[in-house]
Order: structure tokens, then sequence, then C-alpha cells
């Protein structure tokens, strides 16, 4: 394996412009860098990777199990009727020293749907009663909304439905508490850099944009007796390749699938760069789609057979093979394998002929008088790599001709979430292990729709399926819900599921195996002494293969 060499790219990193500045543990490749860390404001992994670190909710997840585990809330008791919540709160307190209340976690969720946030991720919380109503406006007094804080301590919320997933809501991060007194004083701007207060293992210590975050352990921390990395710096270069160099030359010592090139994949899946130095490699199942969102109010996306025609001309399987090689699974569905008692539905399968035919009832025989598509992407290599795949694909079936934009994360974050495209590189990864995560964002005005899909019909599916406590009921109509989706409707023309893919330093330890491949920061420390070859390389378990 003949490994790559970028020293104009990464000395100028590692040196930090010459500037001398205080380093961590261990690096992490976070790659993207973060629109914000106000958790009212943010959908990006990225972001969720470095919120999990420095806020925590009332509950958190188990590491590799993701069950709920207590957070602030040191316990909680659910009503017969599944429908009312009590969690006790712990001492806790913020990392100014202010006690933390349940009147931060109240304040909190009141921002997040106060309409005028404009929180994508708002509808997380339609759960509770009168929160939907709230937040678009048909409701102005939050009392009546259902939260309730009786004392410091107590945090009570009432839901319209039984919503068996809920604790795995109040894991996520946009249901974490925010420093009521710090909003009160700095609105919005509580989260910069220099202003934010967090609660969780970590603070921010130092953000130097386009090039990393520093975090360091929070002796407030209610659990920090249990924290066994004092610093931590989050590296955040988008490219690929200086990613990949920063961990064959130990300046990082992990990165997921973003930091390894399309080429190099095959050959660290075989171990080869160990040769480089030790290194360990670990894939797993991963509860991710990647696809393409459409602008269907843009013509000629706004005709349903147009959107068909794309999608039943896409070979998923040239993709995954020729391009993301990790063992990504090609696709025709939103809903990645995995979750218990529930049935994939098959969409639109590659089918060039029927594409064609298709294109033509809309108007467009052979491709002739077609308008030039856009489709748009973020900065990446690998992504880039599928676009161009998706562009040879319909021009060689379709006879169409479709640009490739691409744009810089928070840009492309802005331009995807205010409908400025008409194709545009997707992908969701689940928020906690239930088909509903990847279906009710799809609802008439839902943060992360972002296709401008609305159907009274689909909505009213989802909101049936909250309702139905039979759970093989429930999946059926889930199941409706997604037909609809890949099958009738296609705002989004899915490709594939990913798969996890670690390449770490192998005294690196806390590496969790879940299928959210969720990092949980708290227990990651580097073990400088003892035999790796007899450590486990995570939590006890041994990686997927």
């Amino acid at each position: 394996m003949r490994l790559p060499t970028f020293p104009a790219v990464l000395i100028p990193l590692l040196i930090g412009g010459c500037v001398t500045y205080e380093k961590g543990d261990f690096a992490i490749v976070l790659g993207t860098e973060p629109q914000s860390l106000d958790p009212a404001l943010v959908t990006g992994v990225p972001e969720g990777r470095v919120i999990r670190g420095i806020l925590e909710g009332l509950t958190t997840s188990d590491p590799q199990t993701l069950e709920p585990l207590p957070g602030v809330a040191e316990s909680w008791e659910i009503s017969d009727d599944g429908l009312v919540y009590t969690f006790h709160l712990r001492e806790a307190r913020w990392s100014d020293g202010t006690p933390l209340t349940a009147r931060d976690f109240d304040s909190a969720w009141e921002r997040v749907l106060r309409p005028e946030t404009g929180a994508e991720y708002g509808y997380m919380l339609w759960y509770v009663r009168g929160a939907e109503e709230y937040q678009k406006g048909r409701l102005d007094d939050w009392s009546e909304v259902g939260t309730e804080v009786p004392n410091d301590h107590t945090f009570i919320v009432t839901l319209d439905n039984p919503t068996p997933f809920f604790l795995d809501i109040t894991s996520f991060y946009t249901a974490s508490p925010v420093p009521a007194h710090k909003v009160r004083e700095l609105g919005d701007a509580w989260a910069r850099e220099d202003n934010i207060v967090t609660n969780g293992p970590f603070y921010l210590a130092d953000w130097r944009h386009r090039e990393r975050l520093l975090i360091k352990r929070d002796p407030l921390y209610w659990d920090v007796a249990n924290v066994r990395a004092s610093a931590i710096e989050l590296l955040t270069v988008e490219s690929i390749p200086t990613n990949f160099n920063l961990v064959l030359t130990g300046a990082a010592h992990w990165t997921d699938r973003n930091g390894i090139p399309n080429n190099f994949v095959s050959n660290v899946l075989a171990g080869e760069a160990s040769k480089v130095r030790p290194l360990s490699v670990r894939r797993g199942p991963y509860l991710g789609t990647y696809f393409v969102r459409c602008n269907v109010n843009e013509p000629p996306l706004d005709d349903v057979r147009v959107r068909k025609a794309l999608a039943m001309s896409i070979n998923q399987a040239d993709i995954t093979e020729h391009v993301t090689r990790a063992g990504e699974i090609p696709t025709h569905a939103i809903v990645p394998p995995g979750i218990d008692g529930y049935s994939n539905v098959k969409g639109l399968r590659f089918d060039p002929e029927g594409a064609r035919e298709l294109l033509e009832q809309a108007g467009y025989p052979g491709g002739k008088g077609f308008p030039r598509l856009v489709y748009l992407f973020n900065t990446s290599e690998a992504h880039r790599g599928v676009a161009e795949v998706l562009q040879a694909q319909w021009e060689e079936h379709l006879g169409i001709g479709v640009e490739l934009e691409n744009q810089e994360w928070q840009v492309y974050l802005d331009n995807q979430t205010n409908l400025r495209y008409q194709l545009s590189r997707s992908a969701w990864i689940g928020d906690y292990p239930d088909p509903n995560t990847f279906l009710d964002m799809w609802m008439t005005g839902g943060g992360n729709n972002r296709t401008g899909f609305s159907s009274a019909h689909y909505d009213s599916l989802v909101v049936a399926a909250g309702r139905e406590s039979d759970p093989v009921k429930r999946a059926e109509v889930l199941a409706e819900c997604e037909r609809i989706i890949v099958v009738e409707e296609l705002p989004i023309l899915p490709i594939y599921h990913y798969v996890s893919l670690h390449l770490y330093d192998p005294r690196l330890q806390g590496i969790q195996n879940n299928v959210l491949d969720k990092m949980m920061l708290k227990y990651f420390y580097l073990d400088e002494g003892g035999d790796v070859a007899k450590r486990s390389p995570g939590l006890g378990r041994e990686p997927h293969s």
C-alpha cells in the first residue's frame, strides 16, 4: 500500500500557522466545522458529536446498547398510561458554577418550540402535549404546553400519546438544557465560543475556526470522577486526504469514514494502514441512509414522473462497489435494515427502460427539451465521487445534463434548508433506533423535510402511527409511510445505507459499538500503558467485521 503524503497541506495545520497552543490528550477528526453549538439550531452529525460532549440532557445513552441512562435526571417515573414522565433532577451545576434547575430544561424546550427560533428539530418535541401547536403559532401560552416545574429538581412532561422512544428523545441534543441565565443576558449569542456555558463532561476551552476545538474536562460535572480524558482536540478540517494523513502520522488518533479517501478504503479494511504505524480498524452496522433530495417545487422536479425517472436510472451498486467501497448497502428504501419488528419497503428498482418511458410521458423523449439541472453537494471527495457517478448515469440512461455544484458545509445547509437548490446530496442518521426517525421528518413543514413535499394523507399516517399502541399495526402504518416516500412520491432518491468505519490508534479506549455510531466522548481516553494486544478495542466488545 503506497500511502499519500501531503506535507504542504499538513504542516501548516500541525503547527497552527506557527502559533503555539494547548494540546489535548488526543485528537479526534471531526471533519466539518460545526455550524453552531446551540442545540436548538443545529441538525448535523459534527455538531451533535461536540454537543454530546459539552451538554447533557435529562437522560443519556448507554454507549453500546443505546438504552436510556440517567443524565441530569437521576431517576424518573412513567405513569401507567404512558403519558406522564416525572423526572427527578440531581444536584448539578453549569460550568460557570450556577446551579442547574428544572427551569433550565423548561425554558430550553420553550425556546426550541418558539416559532421565531426556527428550530428544524422542533418536531422531535411534538410528542409533548401542545408542543406542535405552540411551534406552529396556534398556541401562544406556554403554560398550556405539557411541561411543569413544581420545584427546582422536578420536571414533569405530559405527552399526547404513549411514545415508546420518548427517553431516546430526552437523550438527544435538541432536548438538552440551556443556561437560562445566560440566554436572558445574551440571547442567541449565549452559544458563541466566548460566551458558552455548558453542563456536560467537558466545556469548550478554545475554538480555532477551520482548525480545531479544544474541550476540557469540567470539574463541576456531576460524574467527573468517571471522565478520564482531561482534554480532547476535535479537528475541523474538511480535506479527507489531510485528515487521513493526520491519523497516519499520529497527529490525530481517530477518524471515521469521512477521514478515509475513497481510493484507500479497501487498503484500510485490509489492515494496510497499520504498516505505517499501529492502527486498528472497526466496521459495523449503522442506521444511516445516503440519498438525494429533490426540490419538488422546482420544475421539472415538480412532476413525480421526472423524480421517478431519476430514481429508476440510478444503479446504486455502481456507487457502493466503485466509489464508497466500505461495504455500504445499495438501497431503494429510506429506513435501514436491522430495526426490530420492522419489514423494509422495496422502492423503485434500477430500470433504465422504464425510466425513459416515464421521462417521455413527462414530455421529454430521449431527454429532449429537458432543462439542465444543478446537483448540490458539500465539500468532500466522497460526495464528489457519488455526484459524478449520478451525473454520468443520468446522462447515459436519460440523455439529460446535470451540473455539479460544490459548497462549504454551512452554505450548503443554508441553501438546502431554504430550498435554494434542485437536487441536493443528503443523508440521514437515525436519532434513535426506530423507523419513525426516518419518516416523521417528511411531514408538512417539518424542519428537516427540506424538499417542499407536503401530503395531508402522509401527515395523518405519521400521526396515526404515533397513536398506535399495537407494535405490529404501528409497523404496518410506518411501512405505508415509507412506501409513499420511496414508491409513490419520491421527494428523495435513495442511494445506500451506511456502515460505520473507524480507523484509530489502538491506545484510544472507550470507542463504542452502537448502530447510531454515537461518539460518547465522556468515555474516551488514551491508554499509554499496558499490553495493547490484551486490551479491548472499546468497552469490552470485539469490533464488527
